[in-house]
């Protein structure tokens, strides 16, 4: 525990900031849109920034992997990721295995993802950001290449990593200035892999402000269910599947519906089109399923439901637990996703139920004992991290000498 701004102020030697037309420091926010954490990640620290420092930055977000400017090619094999994921887990976990070396991610670097030197060299050339800020693993080596295009010098290159637990090899570039990490654990991969720890800040895995305001009380989760539309008495259970809507949504809900009826459900498909087509159809036939794709309140969903199911997506865990809403964990991705489930388990956060039949156990239990509930919202409170993107803004700001005397705010060890 201790004070953010002065545990990082000596990572980065301040540079003289260079401001655009409009007076503000531009920075460069790389992502890609392989799931929805990448971007949202990017989107709570441009808000946080803006909170903390108004009018004095000008976040401007890269896609050089699958955006408009990237390569035929990548946008072609980054887009396999949703359906690898939505329909064969495995095919993506032997892909990430496969890559989770520094031999591997040499190769690469040098083929496939030097398709993405291009686009970022064009944004820094245009943008000449004060710093650039990688929200994704595999756009690390075309960053630290894209910066030698600023007229100013190099800016100083910082990753945020978005993998909760287990970080991919691709996170460790080490060309990569300072990295923000969400866990103790990451951060100790990171020093195993030689990264000195005084250049590994753990601060936690950065969430939208609407995250931010704890769990609702009794009343206050009562208007909001009214506000959505949904019943305050019944036992209200969140299904969601991440950006992607993975984790086999239609066959726990229709179990459900089928086990209980006192229970309402709330599914949200994410950009699954298929899978919202599917499960508006078996809620066309029970009113008690409320059907929704990529919502933009996520944080009411969350904070109204008494528990939400889900795999073990970092985004959903870090948003939950803000939230105070215990998690059913149904399963993980390969690879970035594993240890995730320990991490909430461990914790009193939540329960695994990788099975349909463990989870309808589990939601009768949890259903008959409030206080059982109860204890999981509280533990799941003390996990979060609400003041990450806050933490990551007033890094940024110290790293490049802006209003270092600015207060920041504390986080735990």
């Amino acid at each position: 525990m201790g004070n953010v701004a002065a545990a990082m102020a000596s990572a980065s030697p301040p540079q003289a900031p260079v401001t655009d037309s409009s007076g503000r420091l531009p920075l460069l926010f790389v992502i890609a849109d392989t799931g929805g954490g990448h971007r949202a990640a990017a989107a709570a620290v441009t808000d946080a920034l803006e909170e903390r420092y108004p009018g004095r930055f000008q976040p401007v977000l890269c896609n050089p992997l699958d955006g408009p400017d990237s390569s035929r090619l990548l946008r072609w094999v980054t887009g396999l990721y949703g359906p690898s994921i939505r329909i064969a887990p495995w095919t993506w976990g032997v892909i990430y295995y496969s890559s989770d070396s520094k031999m591997a991610m040499a190769f690469l670097r040098r083929s496939l993802l030097a398709l993405a030197n291009r686009p970022l060299r064009a944004a820094v050339a245009e943008q000449q950001p004060a710093a650039i800020v990688s929200f994704h693993p595999l756009v690390g080596a075309a960053a630290a290449k894209a910066r030698r295009a600023s007229l100013g010098g190099e800016p100083p290159l910082i990753a945020v990593i978005t993998d909760l637990v287990t970080p991919h090899t691709a996170w460790r570039y080490d060309k990569v200035d300072e990295w923000v990490v969400p866990s103790a654990a990451v951060r100790w991969a990171c020093h195993l892999d030689r990264i000195p720890l005084d250049r590994c800040h753990e601060v936690g895995l950065p969430v939208g402000a609407a995250f931010t305001n704890g769990p609702a009380r009794p009343a206050e989760r009562a208007a909001l269910r009214r506000s959505l539309g949904l019943s305050e008495d019944r036992f209200l259970v969140v299904l969601t599947g991440g950006g992607e809507g993975s984790g086999r949504l239609a066959k726990r809900a229709a179990a459900l519906l089928k086990a209980y009826d006192d229970v309402e459900l709330v599914a949200i498909c994410g950009r699954n089109a298929s899978l919202e087509a599917k499960l508006r159809r078996l809620a066309a036939k029970n009113p008690r399923l409320v059907v929704r794709g990529f919502v933009d309140n996520m944080a009411d969903w969350l904070r109204a439901a008494d528990v939400v199911v889900s795999k073990a997506g970092p985004g959903t865990i870090a948003e939950a637990t803000c939230c105070g809403a215990p998690l059913l964990i149904t399963s993980h991705v390969p690879g970035q996703e594993k240890g995730n489930t320990e991490f909430v388990v461990g914790a009193g956060a939540g329960r695994h139920v990788p099975n349909v039949e463990e989870l309808v156990s589990e939601i009768g239990r949890l259903r008959d004992r409030p206080a059982a509930v109860d204890a999981m919202r509280a533990a799941a409170a003390r996990l979060s991290r609400p003041n990450a993107a806050a933490d990551i803004a007033t890094f940024l700001a110290t790293t490049l000498g802006v209003d270092q005397a600015q207060p920041s705010l504390e986080t735990g060890s």
